[in-house]
């Protein structure tokens, strides 16, 4: 059996332009497809090899707001983007932090990350300095 490949993460969203205009300017998404379903549409994002697929929220969550750095019950807790400096992008986004920064030298020489919300609400990490473990 060959190795699964990421594919993309879907995000529904209160407000598309805003929360694709989030993605794009914060952490360097572009638009690479739209595809249209009659009055909806589904927007794709791409950096890199990651890939974010926008689609209009319909209804209202049942779930509390998220806080800190994600929710703690099972599901998904946060999406996270290394950046080169915590501090210079989190004074560029101006968003909402729920966590942090926080400082991980005892894991990590140079570790840190801090936590924010997106436009609809979501947990986002922005982390420097993480490095893999080598064995």
């Amino acid at each position: 059996m060959s190795t699964p490949i990421y594919a993309h993460m879907g995000l529904n969203c209160k407000d598309m332009a805003l929360t694709e205009a989030f993605y794009c300017t914060h952490f360097g998404f572009r638009r690479v497809r739209v595809i249209p379903l009659g009055e909806d549409q589904i927007v794709f994002l791409k950096a890199g090899d990651v890939y974010l697929e926008l689609f209009n929220a319909k209804g209202v969550s049942s779930e509390p707001a998220y806080a800190n750095d994600g929710p703690q019950y099972p599901g998904f807790r946060h999406i996270s983007f290394c950046v080169e400096d915590v501090d210079e992008t989190l004074k560029n986004i101006g968003a909402e932090v729920t966590l942090g920064p926080l400082v991980f030298d005892d894991f990590i020489s140079g570790w840190k990350s801090a936590w924010i919300k997106d436009p609809d609400g979501r947990i986002v990490e922005i982390s420097q300095g993480y490095r893999d473990e080598l064995k």
